[in-house]
């Protein structure tokens, strides 16, 4: 994308519609570039904008929104301050409502698009708490001498940038209203240019921040972490070199955990782990795609991904067996543990790589009655060609891309047969242009 002679004259555009990525998209109405398509952020569709141009390429050109001109009935005002400036959420001027609209209209296109498929029954957006919801994150950190600051946040629009946060709405409350003062926590350290980022979680216990640090931390900066702990009720953990070095500052700190009390069960986990961003949201997923799987005392389910057990667990209170497969060692490990302090006989856990051959795998060869899937961007396509699909009577696929789950869907269905039956969005990141969505497939000859 070149930044070189772009023309920043001001002009009108009207907005036809609004992209993936939660920009708007229109065409240019004059000059020999009429007809080229330019996306717009800040911008909804059928506003009437002012816009300024800040990049262009051979097919289409960017440009940010400098006045609304005519504003979309679905706009809203953001209640951050940062909004704009700030990449972390791209949505805050869309009403809720339209927001998830769009997340099912994206997943749609994608199917049908993508993987040429169209479900059954499209399933109603499953929807949470659109604020405060935020448990699992990482903050940039970067000494800026100009400003004579130390700048904690996401990174700007402009990702070379990190945005100058004072507060951020989509964290939940606990750190979202205290990013100031972590700002000049860090500021405040001997070591503040050996930081350059750090990682939050939340459990049930309160939050817990990772600082990451290039060189030994000098006992003043270790005090003032423990104080700043102390103070704000979080609990404090250092990171001098890879995943395997996090430490608690102090001894002994607090187990992190997450209770899932639908199903009677508390899932511990480590400061970097992997868990579902929205908690609140999570626990409505695990019973929506319980649903949709319908275990019974006699299937024996296969939870692939399933990392510290989010979907296990929980499938091992109504189903007869589960077998649950992830390729993080240390997840499994976790997985195995959290099984054990629930009392669970009738989970079991593997390690295995998904995305290679898996010949010789001792749990492909068992027979299952069910599938669930949770995978990463990538998606799942490499393990379902794998797996012996004839016994299986269901497939609950969740995705966090709407496009490896519809390439996903695609081969299913127009390879292996499959009825893609429901499929629908969950709003995981609201205020954001990600799209969570979970699909049910039945095998051929059981469509229903």
């Amino acid at each position: 994308m070149s930044r070189n002679r772009i023309d920043r004259t001001p002009f009108e555009l009207r907005i036809n519609d609004l992209s993936h990525d939660g920009r708007g998209v229109a065409r240019r109405e004059e000059g020999v570039h009429a007809g080229k398509a330019i996306f717009v952020s800040g911008a909804l569709p059928g506003e009437r904008v002012m816009v300024e141009q800040t990049g262009k390429s051979r097919h289409f050109d960017e440009a940010r929104t400098l006045e609304v001109l005519e504003a979309s009935p679905d706009r809203v005002t953001p209640p951050c301050p940062h909004f704009g400036t700030c990449s972390g959420c791209v949505l805050q001027h869309l009403d809720a409502g339209a927001q998830i609209a769009l997340k099912q209209q994206v997943l749609m296109d994608n199917l049908e698009r993508i993987g040429h498929v169209t479900p059954k029954h499209v399933l109603a957006p499953l929807t949470g708490k659109a604020w405060g919801y935020r448990r699992k994150g990482r903050f940039s950190v970067k000494r800026v001498e100009k400003k004579d600051k130390t700048l904690v946040g996401f990174r700007e629009t402009d990702p070379r940038f990190v945005a100058d946060l004072r507060e951020c709405h989509t964290v939940v409350p606990e750190l979202g209203m205290k990013v100031a003062a972590l700002s000049a926590l860090v500021d405040s350290l001997d070591g503040r240019a050996d930081i350059p980022q750090i990682e939050f979680i939340a459990g049930d216990q309160g939050v817990a921040l990772v600082f990451r640090h290039l060189n030994p931390l000098s006992d003043k900066d270790r005090d003032a972490l423990a104080a700043f702990g102390d103070e704000h009720g979080f609990i404090i953990f250092l990171q001098p070199g890879g995943v395997t070095s996090v430490h608690p500052l102090h001894e002994p700190a607090s187990e992190l955990s997450f209770a899932l009390p639908q199903w009677n069960a508390e899932l511990a986990f480590r400061p970097l782990d992997f868990i579902q961003v929205n908690g609140d949201l999570n626990q409505k997923m695990i019973a929506h795609a319980l649903e949709l799987l319908d275990p019974q005392a006699d299937d024996h389910v296969l939870d692939l991904f399933c990392g510290l057990g989010n979907f296990t667990l929980p499938l091992a209170r109504v189903a007869g067996r589960v077998t649950g497969v992830e390729g993080d060692a240390g997840l499994v490990q976790r997985a195995r543990e959290n099984a054990q302090r629930n009392g669970f006989d009738n989970a079991d856990f593997h390690a295995a790589d998904l995305s290679v051959e898996l010949r010789g795998q001792p749990w492909l060869k068992q027979p299952y009655t069910k599938l669930l899937l949770d995978p990463p961007r990538s998606g799942a396509i490499e393990v379902l060609k794998q797996l012996p699909l004839d016994g299986l009577e269901r497939i609950v696929y969740v995705s966090c891309h709407p496009g490896s789950l519809a390439r996903d869907a695609g081969w299913l269905v127009n390879e292996a047969g499959w009825t893609l039956q429901s499929a629908g969005a969950m709003d995981m990141f609201p205020q954001t242009a990600h799209v969570e969505s979970i699909a049910l497939f039945l095998p051929p000859n059981r469509k229903k």
